[in-house]
């Protein structure tokens, strides 16, 4: 045991009414012997004259660590006697509150820890205590939802919270804040939300981006009758990429798998899939042909073996070009000359384009995308996987509002909430 020469400041004691008496470091954490004690006040039941009686049983008072090593607060509290009514009662502090043993300091640290991207579990393991101290703290935090207004623009799109169930996300598109988490993406359900905002709150929502479901479109037409939808541009491309990717296979697996044309095909599927306006002009070894090649090179080379997948590969890249420089009319034409042409795969995307052209031309004619809702994806995503998942979705859906709507302000405005 080592004793150490201390300050109330150092440690986080402000309370002028605390005396400390003994402070010492043992192996595994610093101990503090200390009372509290001040003149008596009157008595909160009959306002009498109350007079100090004795010393309360020492309460164990976690505090924050101190140099990385836990803390411990041993606080003997005066008890007071009313002459009158003969009721006793118990000095306070603001160190911690009437009949709990947890410090404000650790109640306000659990509190910061929640807005950032650390699992429930470490938060215990780091400030010492339980789990359900921290559950009582995640479910003080309230968020209320104001149903007076919504952005011009959102984001829809869903997510995996449990194996085989999605959920709905709804973002603002300009601040990044989250509009609502639902727990299912059925439509009943997303309606029976939105139908909380009036019609004229409604009515102010001009642009919807969302993917390529088609169980939101026609929902979003009758929730907001201004709003216009937006497909994202990356499950476009997504789209056709895919289309590109299953005619390639099922070209290749016309060939022998020991032979130069399905190697090829196999070994350099990458490079057919970029836009050939993006490969790279540097020449590399290529174990297939044998020899050194540069992208461009390989991709002619292989195209060589098949005049039917040469084909589509120059379908592929024309669409792609015109859908890059936002040629709207040339994109359509191309499909709609060759729909009657292509596979099953390129035709079943081409329908899907046709029957959603409004909307992607929208896509083409401005500027915004769901980019912005695929990283928060992400961060909820990340929540999730720190959790170890969530089998409560009311505690992972403050969760996520709590660090991703709350992680920029700054500290004291986090723990005002506590």
């Amino acid at each position: 045991m080592r004793l150490i020469k201390n300050t109330t400041e150092l440690i986080g004691i402000k309370d002028p009414n605390i005396i400390i008496s003994l402070v010492f470091e043992t192996d595994t954490h610093i101990e503090i012997h200390a009372k509290l004690d001040y003149p008596a006040p009157p008595c909160p039941h009959c306002q009498g004259k109350m007079i100090k009686y004795d010393f309360q049983k020492s309460s164990k008072i976690p505090l924050l660590e101190q140099a990385g090593t836990p803390t411990l607060l041993r606080l003997k509290k005066r008890r007071f006697q009313c002459k009158n009514c003969k009721k006793v009662t118990v000095a306070e502090t603001s160190i911690v509150e009437k009949n709990h043993q947890i410090s404000n300091l650790v109640r306000q640290k659990v509190a910061q820890l929640l807005t950032e991207k650390v699992s429930l579990t470490d938060i215990t393991r780091r400030l010492r205590v339980s789990t359900s101290t921290v559950y009582r703290k995640l479910d003080q935090f309230t968020f209320k939802e104001h149903y007076d207004k919504l952005p011009t623009v959102m984001s829809w799109d869903d997510f995996g919270f449990k194996k085989g169930e999605l959920a709905f996300v709804a973002q603002n598109y300009e601040t990044n804040k989250l509009i609502t988490i639902l727990d299912n993406c059925r439509q009943t359900t997303i309606r029976n939300y939105f139908l909380k905002y009036p019609l004229k709150v409604r009515q102010k929502v001009r642009f919807i981006t969302m993917d390529m479901s088609g169980a939101y479109m026609p929902l979003a037409r009758r929730l907001f009758p201004n709003a216009e939808i937006i497909i994202d541009r990356f499950h476009i491309i997504q789209h056709l990429g895919r289309a590109f990717l299953k005619t390639r296979i099922a070209i290749m697996n016309q060939f022998d798998k020991k032979s130069l044309p399905y190697r090829a095909l196999k070994n350099h599927w990458r490079l057919f899939q970029k836009d050939s306006r993006k490969l790279s002009c540097k020449s590399f070894h290529s174990k297939t042909f044998g020899q050194t090649l540069s992208p461009h090179e390989v991709v002619k080379k292989t195209l060589n073996f098949s005049e039917e997948l040469a084909n589509y590969y120059n379908l592929y890249q024309l669409l792609l070009f015109h859908f890059q420089e936002k040629r709207v009319d040339e994109f359509f034409e191309l499909i709609e000359e060759n729909i009657s042409k292509v596979n099953h795969y390129f035709k079943t995307v081409f329908r899907t384009f046709l029957r959603h052209k409004p909307y992607i031309k929208n896509a083409l004619e401005t500027h915004y995308s769901n980019a912005k809702l695929e990283g928060t994806n992400k961060l909820i995503k990340d929540i999730k996987r720190l959790g170890f998942g969530f089998r409560n979705f009311i505690n992972f859906r403050k969760r996520v509002f709590i660090t991703l709507n709350i992680q920029k302000e700054k500290t004291y405005q986090v723990l005002s909430r506590c």
